[in-house]
């Protein structure tokens, strides 16, 4: 690929996923033209079919009231499980694995209800330390909850002295060396903030043989990276649905469990009645008999408002194929990659690991000037129409999604870029 303005174009040309892009709305400058958008790491753009899924909900909902739980196009009772087969092929999970539900962090406290129980023995909890704030106030308000407290009982691993990445090594080491002490180890499939993607099977496979539970957050890695969840015999996984799902802000999260577990009834669950047998759900039984599978944790019916944008957006998964996106999105970011290379030498480091196996489709910048000088090139890029993501102090992060950017998008990415970099 000859990385000039015309090779990009070239390139957009010929792209067999190039026809998806036309299928999201693209947000528009004050004169009209379309935004660069390089933020799907935050939000992802709204799919054009979006409205069309939730207008369905609404007109049912109108036509229908209560008898929309039937007899609407498509029925709301068993609503999530619409996402279900294709929420599984992205995370390479078998259907009765995964469920759409709650959010991602609510989704890892009713996990660690059920996977993390700490003993005399075992009662400390393994993380990266530079994990998404969230999980960690999660783990640290579980921790307390069962008495225990962070500094005595949590194991945050960091990158060697003057490095910026996790080693595959040195975490199966950490892993081996607490062993007996490990209740629960919780990995990022994809690291937030440098872009990082784990490698995720040795790891996994140390944990089992320590004896630990394992989970995995899958926010910035389930539409990104390929994923092998039933393979790497995770114990679970959480996520969230609106950055590279783009079902829209806020929308229901989703859940993977083990078939391992899927009959575990005896195992300790925080019970919700959406969660209860469906077979029997409406006798209103007082006793809950959970379901078989990841639905056994649900607590709630489905949020159908919130879930239709994600099966709009999850049929274009389906459609376009996960692989297929994944190679895109390598051709994308190593485009990127190799446009500053070339032409930002010394006054941009990428952060992000150079190796496409190493990362998902994002970038995670330093600039070679001071905090307060390097946030003033994020206000450039986007008062030029690029939009990216800002992460205190110093780390400017863009994501080139192969769904709905193009090779143009990253060419001129780069080019404004570099304005603003030399401004």
């Amino acid at each position: 690929m000859t990385p000039d303005a015309a090779g990009a174009l070239a390139e957009d040309a010929r792209d067999p996923l190039a026809c998806y892009r036309e299928q999201f709305h693209h947000p528009c400058g004050g004169d009209g033209r379309r935004l660069i958008y390089l933020c799907g790491h935050s939000l992802g753009l709204q799919p054009t079919a979006a409205a069309q899924y939730l207008e369905q909900e609404m007109q049912d909902w109108r036509r229908l009231g209560v008898l929309g739980h039937h007899a609407a196009q498509r029925p709301w009772i068993p609503y999530h499980v619409a996402a279900a087969a294709p929420l599984a092929a992205l995370v390479g999970a078998d259907t009765a694995e995964v469920v759409a539900m709650n959010s991602l962090t609510v989704n890892l406290h009713l996990m660690m209800v059920s996977f993390f129980r700490p003993d005399a023995a075992r009662n400390r909890v393994l993380m990266e330390k530079s994990a998404f704030p969230s999980d960690r106030y999660a783990i640290a308000s579980q921790l307390k909850y069962h008495g225990l407290n962070t500094a005595e009982h949590l194991i945050e691993i960091e990158p060697r002295d003057g490095e910026r990445h996790l080693r595959t090594e040195d975490v199966i080491h950490r892993i081996e060396r607490e062993g007996a002490s490990l209740a629960l180890v919780l990995l990022p499939s994809v690291q937030y903030l440098t872009g990082q993607s784990l490698d995720l099977g040795p790891m996994v496979d140390a944990a089992r043989r320590a004896g630990a539970a394992v989970g995995l957050d899958l926010a910035h890695g389930i539409g990104n990276t390929l994923m092998s969840l039933h393979e790497w015999n995770v114990d679970f996984a959480v996520w969230c649905s609106y950055k590279y799902l783009n079902a829209g802000p806020g929308a229901i999260g989703g859940c993977f469990v083990h078939e391992r577990h899927a009959r575990s009834f005896d195992l300790p669950r925080f019970a919700g009645w959406w969660g209860h047998d469906s077979a029997t759900r409406f006798q209103m039984g007082p006793e809950f008999q959970p379901m078989a599978g990841a639905q056994g944790w649900q607590i709630s019916n489905p949020p159908v408002l919130s879930a239709a944008p994600l099966l709009a957006s999850l049929d274009m998964f389906q459609r376009a194929g996960i692989r297929r996106l994944r190679e895109k999105s390598i051709a994308l970011t190593g485009l990127l990659q190799r446009l500053i290379e070339e032409r930002l030498p010394g006054l941009v480091d990428i952060v992000t690991p150079r190796a496409a196996a190493d990362r998902g489709c994002q970038l995670s910048l330093r600039l070679a000037r001071p905090p307060a000088a390097a946030k003033r090139c994020h206000d450039l890029l986007t008062a030029a129409g690029v939009i990216t993501d800002w992460r205190e102090p110093d780390v400017l992060r863009l994501a080139p999604v192969p769904l709905y950017n193009s090779y143009g998008d990253v060419y001129a990415a780069v080019d404004a870029l570099s304005q603003a970099v030399r401004q």
